[in-house]
């Protein structure tokens, strides 16, 4: 992940990210204080050299706040972005999601 102080550095972190390495952007989080969080997903390697190329674009263009690489992230916390995006958590257990 990639964290910025502005939108225009998280863009610029984001497209250098997705153009460096085979990751999947995974979620661009904007919180107070005009601070901006890319998060991607991939390959440890992959995601590393996406970490460094995005962490070097956004602060060219402005301010870097930090970066961090997760390796193996938990599947609850995917789920839990997943679930605070508005998207369904994967299931497992075959259901369909509907309650009885």
């Amino acid at each position: 992940m990639v964290e910025t102080r502005g939108f225009l550095a998280a863009v610029e972190a984001a497209d250098a990210m997705c153009k460096t390495a085979s990751v999947k952007l995974m979620r661009c989080e904007v919180v107070r204080d005009a601070r901006v969080t890319v998060v991607v997903q991939g390959e440890v390697a992959e995601v590393e050299a996406a970490v460094r190329a995005g962490g070097r674009a956004a602060g060219r263009v402005g301010e870097l706040l930090a970066t961090h690489v997760i390796p193996a992230l938990e599947t609850d916390v995917v789920e839990c972005w997943q679930a605070a995006a508005g998207k369904s958590p994967r299931r497992t257990d075959g259901s369909r999601g509907r309650s009885a």
